[in-house]
This record gives C-alpha cells, structure tokens and sequence, in this order.
C-alpha cells in the first residue's frame, strides 16, 4: 500500500534567483548572440541553447503578496529562447496553436531584436498576447508539437513559446507603442456581444475591425469575464487585461455593464425590440459543480467560482481598502486538479491560511492544471494528497466545517478521456481535520440565458448546441466559448471567438440576414 508520504509528492526544482538566472542568460548570449547575427548558428547549435528559466519572486515572500510571481524574462533571455527555434518548414507548432499564431516568424523576429514586428506578428491572430503569453497551456498546445521538444522527448523542454510572446507584449505596452488596430468602414450593422471574457472579447474586436458597430453586455460590474473574477492578481494582473480592454474602448466598442441577459433584456429582446443585427453569446460556464456528498451545506464550504471572485473581482484580499466579506480559514482543502484549483489552493494561502492541502483522485501526472502553476503551489508549501478523494465532510454542534473525510483510491485502466481511472481502494479511509473545504470540479452553463430563449438548443450539458460556423438554432444568433464548449483555456475561447465573428461577418455581408437597423 502506497505511504502518505508517497502520495504527497513534491517534484520541484530548488528556487533560483532572478539574478542567477540573468548571468546566465548573459553568458550564453555572448556565445550564441554573435554566431547568430554571423548567420553561423546550425539546428545543432539551436538545440544546444538551454530553456530559459523564467525568474520568479521568491516563494516565502510571494505567498504573502498578490504581486505577479513570473518575473518576465529579460532582452537576452527572450532572444536566447527565441534562438531556439529551428523554423521547421512544416511549422507543425501553429496547427498545435487554436488561433494559428505564425509561431516561428514571431520567433524569428524576436530572436533578431525586431520585437515590434514579433508582436504585430502575433497580433495578427490573437487579440490577448499579453494575456495568453501568461495563462495559455502552452505546454499542451504549440509545445506539444514542437520539434525541439519531440527531439529532447519532453514538451516541457520545447521552445519556450509563452514566454517570449509575454515579453514582447509586456515591452510594447510598458514603451507605450500599442496601436489601436485599424477600424474598416462602417457597413451599418450592429452586433451585440453577451459577456466580456476572452470569447466576447475576440468576437468584438474582429467585428468592429470589419466595420460593424458593437456592443457588449457583461452582468458583473467590471469587464473581463474570468480573466477579472477567476484568474488571481499573482498569476494575471488586472492592469493587463484593462489595458487590452482600453484598446476595444479606443476601436468604438461600446460595453454595457450590470446588464445581466435573460433579465435585464432577453436574447428576444435585443433581436425585435433592440434591432441587433445579429448576436455572439460568449457567456461562459460558470455555474459550478459539487461533489453531491454529505456535509457540503456547512457552513465554511464554497465553490471555488465563489471564493476567487469574492478575492480577484471584489478585492477581498485588501483589507485595508474594502470590506469584502470573506471567510477566515485556518486549514483548507481544495477539491480538485485543474488550473482553477491551483488558483484557489494559492489564494486561501495568501489569505492567511496556515495550511492548504489539494486533494486529487489521481497522481500529477494526470493533473489538468499546468506544470508550472501545480509547480509554483508546492514551491509555496502547499500540500497535494493524491489518490484520494472525499466521501464526506464533517461538521461541528454549530454547522461548520470541523473535517474532510476521503477514501484512499489506485489507479486503473484508462478512461474515455486517456486517463487512467481512480478505482477506490475498498475500507481504506483518512480523515483530515479542516475549517474550510473549496470544491473546484469544473462548471457547467448557467440556465438563465437557456430558460428565457425559447427554441435555443443546447446539449444535455446546458451548453448552446452551434455548427461548424458557430451559429445556433436561433436566426441571427452565434455562440462560442465555454457555453459551447464547457470549460475550457482562453485561447480556445478566443479561436471560437474569430471563427464566429468571420461567420458574423460572412452572413451579414452575403445578405443572410437582412438589415434591421
């Protein structure tokens, strides 16, 4: 029977400094930087560069501040890693890429100093460079078909691609040099968008550049989506995504907020009594699951959507400045493995826990969180207890939480989705004294857009059923994202996004739909 021990494993590599990292950059660029501006370096050479380590804030002093852990690479960090390319003709890292971001060129500019064409290169598919270079899982997308990476047989070892996208962005909003993109002429159509995440946000952008007007409609009071209510300060600063933002503003977007669709209007009622041309319903998934077992209505349980929005969107964490009501954990179990997980272990921590533990029914290697964020949160202490999972959740005479109580599981056969099966280990059962237990086990759609739109069809899921062009059963009305796809990255969402606003366009252009305005 595998120990306790066994099961809470720790894989990190020792913490290195911002500094240590840098001389090192230092010393590799003056032995490959002159070679490549020769035009001497070979693929031999390329593959001989290491991966940049991205410097990070020391872990004891990051645990207790909201201030990004990434550092960012420095100039001859991201050149160094940019060098690794091998500009395969076939480019099989853009077919791994959801918005066909021409990697190797972006690469191949970086590399050679030219940052300013790097990120109009990239900027050419993706509307959030800045964003995706920090939250995307690079490492199961473009990384993953990698040629460096299949040479070295680790897709963590491939080119570092994130990380040279975030460094170019990060230098041409920091030097001020951002461009409003170029607003077509305007065709006379209006569009409204439903919710302000990565989706709506994408959809927005490309319509307003073909020269539609556009609106958008975001229930909460500030605009994002969960890139403002579920990603953390520490992971992705808000600075970055109301700037992305500010640049829609520029283009003529128009955002409406606390309008929450299906009861501030309908989709019925943007259509015939609002005149929208046609709409883009980008509203997420963000009503979240439970496990269903007893004791999850005690008091000091919370879904994790409810947790990290009370932190991120209502600033929980300032308790110097605003009195968000958040509850006081001494010792708190998340329920889960993905990315939103890490999100909430790493915040409870930072709002003064004295311990997180993580519990998953599978080992790390079946994580769907990112390697570096699970690799960040046992830098920070936090503790991972695999093969488990909870049965029940105990209680004290008041109706809180006193205890979480798991069964100990082994792995099977694998699953539909690849994965190995957590099969429980019969009679053999832990308890884990608690005060606070977060469920993070992923979110379905919300129903209230699916209840107040008659004849919109949507799977047994509740997500909105689309063809391959992103239209719904509805007339005039696009879906994309999360709602269409349940959970899933922000690149995801954001390739749904262009492909339903070149849809959008296609249909009110062709005269599909004819003009209400």
């Amino acid at each position: 029977m595998m120990s306790e021990d066994q099961r809470v494993e720790d894989t990190t590599e020792e913490h290195r400094s911002a500094e240590e990292i840098a001389r090192e950059a230092r010393r590799l660029w003056q032995e490959y930087g002159p070679r490549a501006a020769e035009g001497t370096l070979k693929n031999r050479d390329r593959r001989a560069i290491p991966q940049m380590a991205m410097p990070a804030q020391d872990p004891a002093e990051r645990r207790c501040n909201q201030m990004e852990v990434p550092l960012g690479y420095t100039e001859e960090q991201a050149r160094l890693e940019a060098l690794r390319c091998l500009n395969c003709p076939t480019a099989p890292c853009i077919a791994g890429c959801p918005v066909a971001i021409d990697i190797p060129r972006f690469l191949l500019q970086a590399a050679a100093g030219k940052f300013q064409d790097s990120i109009n290169t990239i900027k050419e598919a993706s509307l959030l460079p800045a964003v995706c270079g920090r939250v995307c899982p690079q490492e199961s997308q473009c990384m993953l078909e990698c040629t460096v990476g299949k040479v070295a047989k680790d897709p963590m070892q491939s080119v570092a691609i994130g990380r040279v996208e975030r460094y170019v962005a990060d230098l041409e909003r920091e030097e001020d040099r951002v461009e409003v993109p170029a607003v077509g002429p305007d065709t006379g159509f209006r569009v409204g968008v439903v919710g302000s995440g990565p989706a709506g946000l994408t959809v927005a952008a490309d319509l307003r550049k073909a020269g539609h007007q556009v609106e958008i409609f975001e229930a909460f009071h500030k605009p994002g989506g969960v890139m403002i209510y579920g990603i953390p300060e520490f992971r992705l600063p808000k600075e970055i995504v109301r700037k992305e933002i500010e640049g829609l503003e520029k283009m003529g977007v128009t955002f409406h907020l606390n309008f929450l669709i299906g009861r501030t209007r309908t989709i019925e009622d943007l259509i015939r009594k609002d005149h929208f041309d046609a709409l883009f319903i980008g509203s997420g998934a963000g009503l979240p699951k439970f496990m269903e077992i007893p004791g999850e209505n005690l008091v000091g349980v919370f879904s994790a959507n409810e947790y990290l929005t009370r932190a991120n969107l209502m600033k929980a964490y300032d308790r110097e400045h605003v009195d968000t009501p958040i509850y006081e954990s001494r010792v708190v179990a998340v329920l889960g493995g993905g990315n939103v997980a890490m999100d909430a272990a790493r915040m409870a921590l930072r709002l003064g826990a004295e311990e997180v533990h993580v519990i998953y029914r599978r080992t790390r290697r079946e994580m769907p969180a990112r390697v570096e964020e699970v690799d960040h949160a046992h830098e920070e202490g936090i503790r991972f207890h695999f093969l488990s999972s909870p049965v029940e959740i105990l209680g004290d005479e008041q109706g809180r939480v006193r205890a979480i109580r798991c069964q100990r599981y082994e792995l099977g056969e694998p699953d539909d989705s690849g994965r190995r099966r957590p099969v429980p280990v019969e009679g053999d059962f832990f308890e884990m004294t608690v005060d606070t237990v977060i469920p993070s086990l992923g979110n379905v759609a919300n129903p209230l857009i699916r209840k107040t739109t008659d004849n919109l069809e949507t799977n047994k899921w509740g997500n909105i059923v689309v063809d391959e062009h992103n239209r719904t059963s509805l007339d005039r009305v696009y879906a994309g994202g999360d709602i269409v796809l349940g959970a899933a990255t922000v690149i995801l969402a954001m390739g749904e996004g262009r492909r339903a606003a070149a849809a959008i366009t296609e249909d009110l252009r062709s005269g599909r739909w004819e003009k209400k305005g």
